[in-house]
């Protein structure tokens, strides 16, 4: 059974970092488009990273270009997000996904497997 499970998020003040982490089971990661998503009350779901499953070019939005950075760990079948100079506007609980039928996206509908989310808090 295919399984997602992030971790890492928490509580930052603003120009502070964190490392989210997607530990995929039942499937190997490297076959598969892996995206980060991120939604904040009252607001929709949105893309913020890929990573491609043909040969891991990777992704983001323009939001958090040159902040973030996303990275694939296959030994460990896991996906990171390095998060660097948070911003308040980038509190949201944070998912990632998986799917085997594209090579990249960051259109949240795209995406069959999702994990439960962890919450990303950046204040002072």
């Amino acid at each position: 059974q295919l399984q997602l499970v992030e971790s890492g998020g928490g509580l930052v003040q603003p120009g502070g970092s964190l490392r989210l982490s997607c530990a995929a089971s039942g499937f190997t990661l490297n076959y598969y488009a892996i995206g980060w998503f991120r939604q904040a009350p009252g607001k929709e779901r949105e893309g913020v990273s890929c990573i491609s499953s043909s040969d891991g070019t990777t992704y983001y939005a323009d939001s958090v270009k040159g902040r973030f950075t996303i990275s694939r760990d296959n030994a460990n079948n896991t996906v990171y997000l390095q998060m660097n100079t948070l911003k308040p506007e980038d509190t949201a609980v944070y998912y990632c996904a998986a799917e085997s039928s594209l090579d990249w996206s960051l259109l949240p509908a795209d995406f069959g497997s999702w994990g439960q989310g962890t919450q990303v808090t950046v204040s002072s």
